[in-house]
């Protein structure tokens, strides 16, 4: 038997104008997205919990089938795990942003512009970190990640930070996001420096006059400690990969114990290489029981307003990883399930993550249903199915386990 998660990251949102009113799941055109509706267990399943913000880390674990109620410890710690940084039970961990500010004479009267620096590329960006890490190197530990990701580490410290994640205050002044309480005045101390002194720097110098973003400032948020997290072979009994571009989500597949894939041209944003990510799932089937195929794709586009390149993503998603790796899983004749659906909604028309369930469909080989086929994969239909899964962390556990639900279900869907 073989499972594959399809996870479209920020992928459901609400009617937008631009769209004729539709969402960028009923404007884009997913055959292969439909039919696991249309023959699955179709609905939505809430993946935020109440009292949680609405992070694609919490949501994530959610899907992965962890109570974020109970494993959920902060998202930088899953991105430094990632990034092979030992921590201590007693170390905290935020995620750094470089990110592109407006100009002013105090760092609390610029306007978030960009959260990702233009989606600045690798080199320029550990150019940058390198030079602030250097400052403060007697203080803090200031790691290089991935593009626009990166992370700090405070070794035996305190927790209690309240913090606010750059994508949510895009055209907002920044000053009441500032870190406030428990650590704040180191972590306003670094941020401040970094706005301060960053515009000199010689990557900033070039990057604009080339015509791309400066990086304005270091942006800390998402304070955490390691997390501790019950092996995923152990808790549901088969061993499987990870897919994703994103530090957070390939922390958490190593967390969780997933052997974690790196595919060449996947880049986290929406320029990715689907159709590379598409068979790196298909050769990894060839040897795990489980693929979790996370697509970053549909929440940049999100982030950045962009309803247009949104519909594309999801268009790919479907053409290039779902219909290929669903193809491959029907002609090896053996059973599997799959489950597919966004870990949030990312709205265009705030570019920010909401809580709201989402929609999902939930396919086993063994006993397809027949919802119909003018079934669509889009959050109306999803609705009107009636069927709502409060606690969306049990989604996993209920395709591993499809006969039990299988069983006590005839056309109907039955939890």
């Amino acid at each position: 038997m073989k499972y594959v998660v399809f996870l479209g990251d920020g992928m459901s949102d609400i009617a937008i104008p631009e769209l004729s009113g539709q969402t960028p799941l009923e404007a884009a055109f997913h055959p292969a997205m439909d039919e696991l509706a249309q023959k699955g267990i179709f609905g939505m399943a809430k993946t935020i919990p109440d009292g949680m913000e609405a992070g694609s880390d919490t949501a994530n674990l959610s899907v992965f089938g962890y109570d974020p109620k109970i494993y959920y410890s902060g998202r930088s710690p899953l991105e430094a795990v990632n990034m092979g940084i030992e921590l201590s039970p007693g170390d905290i961990t935020y995620r750094c942003n470089t990110v592109t500010l407006s100009q002013a004479e105090k760092l609390e009267d610029a306007v978030m512009l960009d959260f990702s620096a233009g989606e600045i590329e690798n080199k320029d960006s550990h150019a940058v970190i390198q030079s602030v890490a250097e400052h403060f190197s007697d203080r803090v530990e200031l790691y290089a990640g991935i593009r626009y990701r990166h992370c700090l580490v405070l070794r035996n410290a305190e927790t209690g930070a309240k913090t606010s994640a750059p994508h949510d205050i895009h055209g907002q002044i920044v000053g009441q996001y500032l870190p406030k309480e428990k650590n704040s005045d180191l972590l306003r101390e670094i941020m401040e420096y970094s706005y301060r002194e960053l515009p000199k720097h010689p990557v900033n110098i070039r990057r604009i006059k080339e015509g791309k973003k400066p990086v304005s400032a270091l942006w800390l948020w998402g304070e955490g400690r390691k997390p501790q997290m019950t092996d995923f072979k152990e808790k549901f009994g088969v061993k499987g990969s990870i897919i994703s571009a994103v530090d957070l989500i390939q922390g958490m597949g190593k967390c969780a114990g997933l052997r974690v894939l790196h595919v060449p041209g996947a880049t986290g944003d929406w320029h990715t290489d689907y159709a590379a990510k598409g068979r790196a799932a298909i050769d990894a089937l060839k040897e795990d029981d489980f693929v979790y195929i996370h697509v970053e794709a549909p929440d940049e586009c999100g982030h950045h307003g962009n309803a247009a390149e949104k519909v594309k993503s999801i268009e790919q998603i479907d053409e290039k990883i779902v219909a290929p790796v669903i193809e491959y899983l029907k002609s090896c004749g053996e059973p599997f399930g799959a489950l597919l659906m966004p870990d949030h909604p990312t709205l265009v028309s705030t570019t920010t993550h909401s809580p709201e369930p989402v929609p999902f469909a939930l396919y086993d080989s063994r006993r397809p249903f027949d919802n119909g086929s003018d079934i669509r994969f889009t959050e109306p239909f999803a609705q009107s199915t009636g069927l709502y899964k409060e606690h969306a962390h049990e989604l996993m556990n209920l395709m591993i386990n499809f006969e039990e639900i299988a069983a006590l279900s005839h056309r109907k869907y039955a939890f």
